[in-house]
């Protein structure tokens, strides 16, 4: 990381990403701290089959999960800090989704989101040797404009794969931003990393300058 007397990192060691996502890279890079990418190995579904507890909420969550992600790439990589990430969204029921399998589940999902409002959550947690050392969560409300079903197919053709990686078969920062006709929330929690409270975190726990 940077090699200067004027860096904000302070931690001797560069933080550590337990996520693939090129958007949480590409945040933290922008933000002056370039990552090194460690996937997670955990069965998200199964976790939360095991540790969410009844009544919690999307929150809750997503959460738990960035948590599972730290603390499973903390394990590995002794004496780094980890970050790990997770993003849910919740329709107006309470109801969740998860990524889409394939196009005709990514059709699906953006036929039922179509003219309503739905919630992203996303959710960042900081790890170091199997523990955690802090949490938070942020939300943004979406509505999606009315969609035809012709719509949908000629969108999710020209998104590709692209539509299958994110919650809700769409990515904000590409060509789903054609899909809605209002945002309100933090840009960075809509893109599934709640930067903000992520730095907070890093200050307060003395890894970057305050």
């Amino acid at each position: 990381m940077q090699g200067d007397s004027e860096a904000l990192w302070l931690d001797p060691q560069p933080l550590v990403l337990a996520s693939t996502s090129s958007i949480r890279r590409q945040l933290l890079t922008a933000a002056g701290l370039p990552p090194e990418i460690e996937a997670p190995s955990i069965d998200e579904r199964r976790v939360e089959a095991e540790k969410l507890e009844a009544g919690a909420t999307p929150a809750d969550a997503a959460v738990l999960l960035a948590c599972e992600k730290a603390l499973d790439v903390s394990r590995r990589r002794p004496g780094r800090l980890v970050v790990g990430a997770d993003q849910t969204l919740a329709l107006a029921d309470g109801s969740r989704l998860s990524k889409p399998r394939d196009t005709d589940d990514a059709a699906h999902q953006l036929a039922r989101l179509a003219g309503t409002t739905h919630t992203l959550c996303s959710a960042c947690a900081i790890a170091r040797d199997g523990a955690i050392l802090f949490s938070a969560a942020a939300e943004a409300r979406l509505t999606m404009r009315p969609l035809s079903e012709a719509f949908i197919r000629r969108y999710l053709a020209l998104a590709g794969r692209d539509a299958l990686g994110s919650v809700g078969g769409y990515q904000l920062e590409g060509l789903g931003i054609h899909l809605f006709e209002r945002i309100d929330g933090d840009h960075f929690t809509i893109l599934g990393l709640p930067l903000m409270p992520l730095l907070e975190g890093l200050r307060t726990i003395g890894a970057l300058a305050r």
